[in-house]
């Protein structure tokens, strides 16, 4: 077999290893059910990430404002990473790692959540949110990965997708994001 073949099927084996750990099934449901709470109760999600992860809470958050499966109102949804300004003034004035944490500072509250998406679980800044957002109220949802790193202690939900290889674990991300935006827009016309 040749490199495609056999990067496909690290990610099936990924996929397959979500599959057969009920633990994981229930916690990605139950991230779901919360998203769609939080909606509910005219809450709003942030989601954010470094790197590939950074453009993962960009994407998630573009399905739920605009549409994931069907037609229907768009849903608060808000990627911090998507305000270029904000991360590079807060990063000029404080620091990389206070970013997430300053921006939800000013607009996180107790009907909120957060996803947070790191394939370490030890990204600082990603943590430093979970952190501020628990101190207003608002619910954690951790995508993680390998040992679920030290988000994995904070999270109100931690899912962390069992592996070590950073390109198998975000497409795992991806693909529990869209299970979420799938059980969050299921009520929704």
């Amino acid at each position: 077999m040749g490199i495609v073949e056999d990067r496909i099927i690290e990610s099936i084996k990924v996929k397959e290893n979500i599959l057969n750990d009920t633990t994981l099934i229930e916690l990605i449901n139950k991230a779901g059910q919360k998203v769609k709470k939080t909606f509910e109760n005219g809450g709003n999600v942030f989601l954010c990430g470094n790197g590939g992860s950074a453009s993962d809470s960009i994407h998630i958050a573009a399905e739920l404002s605009g549409r994931f499966q069907k037609e229907r109102k768009s849903l608060p949804a808000l990627s911090l990473n998507a305000d270029i300004a904000a991360l590079t003034a807060i990063s000029n004035d404080y620091s990389y790692e206070q970013v997430f944490e300053r921006i939800l500072s000013g607009i996180v509250h107790e009907r909120d959540a957060l996803i947070g998406i790191s394939t370490s679980g030890n990204s600082e800044n990603v943590y430093r949110a979970f952190v501020e957002a628990k101190r207003h109220g608002a619910t954690t949802i951790g995508l993680l990965g390998k040992d679920g790193g030290k988000i994995n202690e904070v999270a109100d939900i931690a899912i962390v997708v069992p592996g070590n290889n950073t390109a198998r674990i975000q497409e795992s991300h991806i693909m529990i994001g869209h299970i979420i935006c799938e059980i969050a827009e299921e009520d929704y016309e």
